[in-house]
Order: C-alpha cells, then sequence, then structure tokens
C-alpha cells in the first residue's frame, strides 16, 4: 500500500504550525522563569539565570527577546495576568464602607500575588522606559476600577473629582503598599487596615473649593 500524499502546501503548513508552537512554548517558559525567579526574591534574575531556569541556552532566550526591555515588556504582560487571574469587580451600589472594605481586601490580595514583581521592577524602573510603561498601565487600570467602583462619591466630589481620583490611587498603589510592607514591616492583615482607612477617610472627606478659596 502507498502512502497517501501529502501536498507540499499542507506538510509546509503542518511544518511552520509545529515550529510556531514550539517557539511560543520555549518564549511561554523564558517568561515564567522570569516571573518565578523574581517571586522567589531575585530582583535583578540575569538572563542565564533565566535561561537556565526556563530550560533553554542563552542564545535562545536572547533570540526571542532581543534585549532586556522586550523582556521586561513580557514581565508586564504576565504580571498583570497574575495580578487580575481572580479579580471581581466591586458593585458600585453597595454601602460605601462595604465597597471600601471589599475593594482594599481584594486590592491586597492582587498586590501581594505579584510582590516579588514588583520589588524587582521597582529597582530598574528609573533606567528603564518599558517599566516606566508597565507601571503606568497598572496605574491607569487601578484608575477605571476606582473610577468604577467609588464613582457617587467620585462624582459628588464635583470640582475636586480627579483629585479624588488620584489620591485613591496613590493609596492604592504598589508605592503605598510596599511603604507598609516592606518599609514598616506591617502584616498583610495590618496593611490592609492602613489601606481601607485611608481610602475611607478620603471617601469621607473631599470638600468642594470655590474659585474664591
Amino acid at each position: 500500500m502507498t502512502s497517501p500524499e501529502v501536498s507540499p502546501s499542507h506538510s509546509g503548513r503542518r511544518g511552520v504550525d509545529g515550529r510556531t508552537l514550539r517557539a511560543q512554548r520555549t518564549r511561554a517558559a523564558i517568561v515564567n522563569a522570569n516571573m518565578d525567579l523574581m517571586m522567589e526574591g531575585n530582583l535583578r534574575p540575569t538572563g542565564a539565570e533565566v535561561a537556565k531556569r526556563a530550560g533553554v541556552s542563552l542564545r535562545a532566550l536572547w533570540s526571542h527577546f532581543p534585549d532586556r526591555e522586550a523582556l521586561f515588556a513580557a514581565a508586564g504582560e504576565k504580571t498583570l495576568e497574575v495580578q487580575y487571574a481572580h479579580y471581581e469587580p466591586v458593585p458600585a451600589d453597595q454601602p460605601l464602607e462595604d465597597r471600601v472594605r471589599d475593594f482594599c481586601h481584594q486590592r491586597a490580595t492582587m498586590l501581594e500575588s505579584i510582590a516579588g514583581a514588583s520589588r524587582a521592577a521597582q529597582t530598574r524602573l528609573p533606567f528603564s522606559e518599558q517599566l516606566r510603561r508597565n507601571r503606568a498601565r497598572h496605574n491607569e487600570r487601578l484608575r477605571a476600577e476606582i473610577a468604577e467602583t467609588f464613582a457617587p462619591e467620585i462624582v459628588s466630589a464635583g470640582a475636586d473629582s480627579d483629585e479624588l481620583v488620584n489620591a485613591l490611587l496613590i493609596a492604592c498603589n504598589w508605592p503605598a503598599w510596599s511603604g507598609s510592607r516592606d518599609d514598616l514591616g506591617l502584616t498583610v492583615e495590618e496593611a490592609t487596615a492602613v489601606m481601607e482607612r485611608t481610602v475611607l477617610s478620603l471617601l469621607h472627606h473631599h470638600p468642594s473649593r470655590t474659585s474664591g478659596d
């Protein structure tokens, strides 16, 4: 019995698909290895360390990521994926105290889930345009969540609405969380209570300014 003929186009397509799949797996292995090292406390993993953890050659690593900025971009995507894996919006029609509690507890869980990666990014933030773009993307995502969750209070702030949102963003972003956890040495529960108190205070005190102030 003769083997069925395989058209050149089909054979070539299958080969390309196989190569593409292998490339995707290699890329994912590198990104996951980099993330794992940071989450374990290695704040500045070298290319050699990432390649070894991923089970690939150093040449393969830099063929997929031509420079560190490209690797930082992929790390930013992975960080968002991990952080928002179990995210659920907090309904804006709940009582304020309930919204603040639920928002802050979820936010604390999200920040802890990427703590190692955030600490690693912070060490290189002043020297990397890509890491600054990653941070801006995180902040814009948080800004949207704040605007949705606390919409009634933000509307009632009137001319001060932008200032209120900025204040809430500062209270809930990574630098504030790092200040509680790393600088003050607070537990997750203690740091969450600080965030909750700060957010509730901001939302309870947002007097609108008049033009004469």
